[in-house]
């Protein structure tokens, strides 16, 4: 598996590893089980009107296809890059410039499908061959799928050790993603531990910006992240 750098918002780079073509091929072969199980129940439970007229079987059966033809662009939207196979596989797609990937980047991707796996099969082949194991809709939407297997440490997550008793400062950090959340701690670990004020600044201008904070009650940026990501982790985690 090659190593793949991302540049964040801040311009400080992430350093992640790239999912293999065996786990994106496990959560390929996944998604297309559910795919075949749900078409197997309908045909199952529609079954019973066999006896309906040519006109309407189509349309029925385009209906109950539509789920299966939308699957990997709904859930890749709704969960974060991830459909049901890439979450038992603990992969996940992410922008390569560090901004979380948008509705329209999934249809980019979902779009190519076509070329890279209905149509030609190319898809696992340019995976092979790409520096960043990416297949073409990758390429064009300017994503790729990393591993999340090596994100087990507290300090490579989201997740922030807050007391029982924490009372949070800012309740408007709710704005913010958890994608934001995971940019933001990468961002700011990087920064405090090379001293960098000056992307520190960048990055308590952008949180203020965002969450519409006017105000930092905090006597320094890394007192003020810090407090951010605590925020967050407390509301995220008590909702």
């Amino acid at each position: 598996m090659s190593e793949l750098q991302i540049n964040t918002t801040q311009n400080v780079k992430i350093k992640f590893t790239a999912a293999g073509l065996g786990e994106r091929l496990a959560a390929f072969l996944m998604d297309n089980a559910i795919k075949i199980g749900y078409m197997i129940v309908m045909n199952m439970v529609f079954g019973l009107f066999d006896n309906m007229d040519q006109w309407s079987q189509i349309g029925l059966n385009t209906l109950l296809g539509l789920p299966v033809a939308i699957y990997t662009l709904a859930l890749e939207s709704l969960l974060d890059g991830q459909t049901l196979g890439k979450k038992i596989m603990k992969i996940r797609v992410v922008k390569i410039d560090g901004y979380q990937a948008t509705f329209s980047d999934y249809i980019v991707r979902w779009f190519f499908r076509i070329v890279d796996i209905y149509i030609l099969g190319l898809g696992f082949f340019v995976i092979s061959s790409s520096k960043k194991s990416q297949r073409l809709g990758d390429m064009a939407a300017g994503t790729a799928v990393i591993t999340l297997r090596d994100q087990v440490n507290i300090n490579h997550t989201i997740l922030e050790h807050i007391k029982e008793n924490y009372k949070p400062t800012y309740p408007s950090v709710i704005k913010l993603s958890d994608n934001d959340a995971r940019i933001i701690k990468e961002t700011f670990l990087t920064a405090k531990q090379g001293q960098d004020y000056s992307t520190l600044i960048k990055l308590r201008k952008k949180i203020m910006e965002v969450t519409a904070i006017k105000e930092m009650k905090q006597k320094s940026d890394a007192e003020f992240i810090d407090v951010i990501l605590k925020d967050y982790n407390f509301y995220t985690q008590n909702m």
